[in-house]
């Protein structure tokens, strides 16, 4: 879209603050993803410290706008939310937050389900603060760590197909809760292989 395009360039034109407010206010409301920012800034960073400065202030201030958004969901709630029609998007994750919860957040911070309303989420139901700060860090620092390091080793090539997965979010989000449920199934076996679990079995 248009407006999108026109936001996106007059927050490149602004630098670091201006990945810094795009991150930051896309994690309490609007629907840009700071990703069409952050993929050609570090296509066109000239060294390492420009890198590694681009992904410490998109993680960051993406969580500092998540604990926003968790400010205001404990406060304003689920009608705001349904204004702005991401009623079924609340819905499902705070089925996300009930049965897995910070790893649910850890979910949402790293795939393409919006970050924003599980911050939403996680205020009307009052999660703890630290462990959701904590899951946040990690999840959209893999991401945005990851993307970076991608364009980085492949160049156009790692932008056009990050764009073409960003433009389909559902089909990631699936393939996100498949792998992680994967590893949260491995985790679980990995875990109950201890001396007392073999002894209850026998």
């Amino acid at each position: 879209m248009a407006w999108e395009q026109a936001v996106i360039d007059a927050a490149d034109a602004a630098g670091l603050l201006g990945l810094a407010l795009l991150t930051f206010t896309e994690a309490i409301i609007h629907p840009i993803p700071p990703d069409l920012l952050i993929l050609p800034m570090a296509a066109a960073a000239d060294g390492s410290s420009r890198l590694i400065s681009i992904w410490i202030v998109a993680t960051l201030t993406s969580v500092a706008g998540a604990i926003v958004g968790s400010w205001l969901g404990a406060r304003a709630g689920r009608p705001l939310l349904v204004r702005f029609r991401q009623e079924k998007n609340l819905q499902r994750l705070e089925v996300l937050l009930e049965r897995h919860g910070t790893l649910g957040v850890l979910i949402a911070g790293f795939s393409p389900i919006p970050y924003k309303v599980m911050g939403w989420a996680a205020g009307m139901g009052k999660m703890e603060m630290r462990p959701f700060v904590l899951a946040g860090v990690v999840s959209r620092g893999l991401r945005f760590g990851l993307e970076i390091v991608l364009v980085v080793r492949y160049g156009n090539a790692a932008l056009d197909a990050i764009g073409w997965i960003l433009d389909r979010e559902i089909l990631l989000a699936v393939a996100m809760l498949v792998m992680f449920a994967a590893a949260w199934a491995a985790w679980r076996w990995w875990a109950s292989l201890t001396p007392e679990a073999t002894s209850e079995e026998q």
